[in-house]
């Protein structure tokens, strides 16, 4: 880039197309708009809006070196420090698996397995009720109508093991609004991430995150309590790691990728841990890999597990388990 030239947001994204391209992106385009975009701080729309805008030099700046990141096959997830989650924006950083799409499967394979969550107006009503009992009755001084009708609704305890980010744990908490989730992670910088997303969500409340191997770090006295137990594990067969694309082999932790020769080292311990957690009629959800998923289910229906499912992702691959403790 020339210095006396004044780059526009158009000769912008035309140059960053470019060079990406050139640089193996197989979408340049929508990586130009990305990185455009966080470097002058406007949202999609508003580029196209203003095309002719010229950038100052600090914004200049920071997007050549966001582009030579992303020419050198960074994800552009890593560069921003967000990716989208369902109807959430979490954010990531690196030594933390970046959420996948297929990830969404099983968080609403998960959800489909608690009893449904309150509707507004159900709220609405058990409010209303307790505040006419509390009426008739002349109750005084105590618990509000809302507090007293909000304790009348059951609590759902969940397990999110192999958190990474949270972001399974902190979808299931905004999205139902009874759960409890106990989210566990091995890797300390998972931790910390899942933490700062169950802050950024509003849910620290009721997202516990703890660090263990698998489920070993939640305290045994609930052991047999828990409604829903859902993980998504390292469960890529070691081989197959040599196959996946560059920028997820350089810049994306192996230990949340590797499940060792067939894919399976985890979730064979994790579905014997998941019988022991789940109460009777509990559900069991796990992601793993397409080519994993009928050994997996002969695991867990020899483990003790009923009503077993595999559920394909979007692309029609099959990608997630689901089944329950009898």
């Amino acid at each position: 880039m020339a210095g006396d030239t004044t780059w526009t947001i158009r000769s912008m994204l035309e140059w960053c197309s470019g060079y990406l391209g050139r640089h193996g992106d197989e979408a340049p385009r929508r990586s130009a708009e990305v990185l455009v975009g966080k470097a002058c701080g406007l949202e999609r729309i508003e580029l196209y809006l203003d095309m002719d805008r010229p950038l100052s030099a600090g914004e200049l700046d920071v997007l050549r070196e966001d582009v030579r990141r992303r020419g050198q096959g960074m994800p552009l997830q890593y560069i921003t420090g967000t990716a989208p989650f369902r109807y959430l924006e979490v954010e990531v950083a690196p030594g933390v698996l970046i959420p996948r799409p297929e990830t969404e499967v099983l968080v609403s394979e998960a959800l489909a397995m608690l009893p449904p969550a309150p509707k507004p107006q159900d709220s609405y009503d058990r409010v209303l009720l307790a505040e006419l009992r509390r009426e008739s009755e002349g109750e005084g001084e105590g618990e509000s109508p809302a507090e007293e009708a909000a304790a009348e609704e059951p609590e759902l305890l969940v397990a999110d093991i192999c958190t990474g980010s949270g972001c399974i744990a902190c979808s299931i908490a905004t999205e139902h609004p009874l759960t409890r989730v106990v989210a566990t992670d091995i890797a300390p910088e998972a931790i910390a991430l899942a933490r700062k997303n169950a802050a950024r969500f509003d849910v620290a409340d009721r997202v516990e995150v703890l660090e263990g191997d698998l489920g070993a770090c939640i305290d045994p006295e609930f052991m047999g309590s828990f409604d829903l137990v859902v993980s998504n594990p390292p469960y890529v067969p070691t081989a197959v790691l040599s196959e996946i694309p560059r920028e997820v082999a350089d810049y994306e932790p192996a230990l949340a990728l590797d499940g060792g020769a067939d894919g399976l080292d985890l979730f064979r311990r994790l579905a014997t841990w998941s019988l022991q957690a789940l109460k009777p009629g509990g559900g069991f959800a796990c992601e793993l890999h397409e080519t994993c998923l009928d050994a997996a289910a002969d695991i867990a229906r020899d483990a003790g597990f009923t009503e077993i499912r595999i559920v394909n992702d979007l692309t029609n691959r099959p990608r997630v388990l689901v089944a329950k403790r009898p």
